[in-house]
């Protein structure tokens, strides 16, 4: 038996290694254990308890006002303890977090063998996204075998003279999450129920926005003129409502209290869980958002994506026409979505293009790699 150690602590981690770790357990040629570290800690035990995952270890890292230098610290330091304590074959990461960046690194110190999942993602510009592009690199100079979700991924890590023979071309494993949660949306009554319940003031003769945002090179002046885009949205457009489900950081939460609480058509909630998020976007018309997560996820439910954002390692959906870079201009935002309101032909385009990002199988391909 392959003994493997995943090791994250953010939400978006846990979703992308969620499938992997739920298929890993089922089978018999490997022994799973599991490391958290806490950098979220709220959004990080929902998706835990969605997939029934109990981890083996817990740093428990998440404190008020950290920094990514303690983040790192701390991560190194936990990961290196159970390292001493047991053997591995393979620690597996995924992304670009601090986390991952910072338990790549201890494994590397132990000579444990790094698998990265969702390798190879490039903007070639270390401050955007910042830190997630440094941490990315870092992480590919450190690992042994490189999970790529597209062909681009591969061409990105060969021109950084990665061997050819390491890098394994699989799918994003979010797809695989995706289909599995819209699967029990959809087949168990009593929660599918309680969702339509929980966001009863939907209207679903109404076309909805769903927003988020989150980026740390959003913060400031940025998200207000993403605020006031939206504002500016909602009064132009009142037939459109706009649902945002508001990060917890205040940079994040200031200015989208400030500028739209009590605006007609904005219904402005507390982070979502999981589940109840892809719900949403299962009946959203369009998103507007700075996660990469969703530029991956949309296209597999036929939701357009308005990327605040300058640039994106995701430069798949953009060649496909599934997202489009706009941004934190307030002109450009507002601009792309009325045309995406009120252009049916360009809406249809953008929403029946198929998902650059796989199947749902990245997780089995992933294993069998590893074996």
């Amino acid at each position: 038996m392959k003994k493997l150690l995943f090791v994250f602590g953010t939400r978006p981690e846990a979703i992308k290694l969620a499938p992997v770790i739920l298929a890993a357990k089922k089978d018999p040629r490997f022994c799973v254990k599991v490391l958290v570290t806490g950098q979220h800690r709220l959004m990080l035990d929902q998706v835990l308890n969605l997939f029934n995952i109990v981890p083996d270890y817990d740093l428990n890292l998440m404190k008020s006002n950290q920094s990514l230098n303690d983040i790192v610290s701390g991560v190194i330091q936990g990961v290196d303890t159970i390292l001493k304590r047991e053997a591995f074959d393979y620690v597996l990461v995924q992304g670009d977090t601090s986390t991952a960046m910072a338990g790549a690194l201890s494994a590397f110190h132990h000579k444990v063998p790094v698998a990265h999942i969702e390798a190879g993602l490039r903007t070639n510009n270390l401050h955007s996204p910042f830190p997630e592009e440094m941490n990315r690199q870092v992480i590919t100079r450190l690992a042994t075998i490189h999970f790529v979700p597209t062909e681009s991924g591969r061409l990105n890590l060969l021109a950084e003279n990665v061997q050819p023979g390491i890098i394994q071309v699989t799918g994003n494993t979010v797809i695989d999450a995706l289909l599995i949660v819209q699967k029990t949306i959809k087949e168990q009554q009593d929660i599918y129920k309680s969702l339509k319940e929980r966001f009863s003031f939907i209207d679903p003769e109404r076309k909805m926005v769903l927003v988020t945002g989150h980026r740390r090179e959003n913060f400031g002046e940025n998200f207000k003129n993403i605020c006031l885009a939206l504002k500016k949205i909602a009064d132009t457009f009142p037939d459109v409502q706009l649902v945002y489900p508001v990060h917890l950081n205040p940079q994040v939460r200031k200015p989208a209290l400030e500028i739209l609480s009590g605006v007609n058509s904005v219904h402005l909630l507390e982070p979502q869980e999981y589940l109840p998020f892809v719900f949403l976007m299962m009946n959203s018309y369009l998103i507007i958002s700075d996660s990469g997560g969703i530029q991956e996820e949309a296209p597999s439910l036929g939701k357009p994506v308005l990327v605040t954002r300058n640039n994106t390692e995701r430069s798949e959906a953009v060649k496909a026409g599934t997202v489009r870079l706009v941004g934190a201009s307030a002109e450009n935002i507002f601009n792309e979505t009325k045309e995406l309101l009120e252009n049916l032909k360009v809406y249809q385009k953008m929403a029946t293009t198929e998902n650059p990002y796989g199947d749902g199988t990245a997780s089995g391909r992933i294993l069998s790699a590893l074996h």
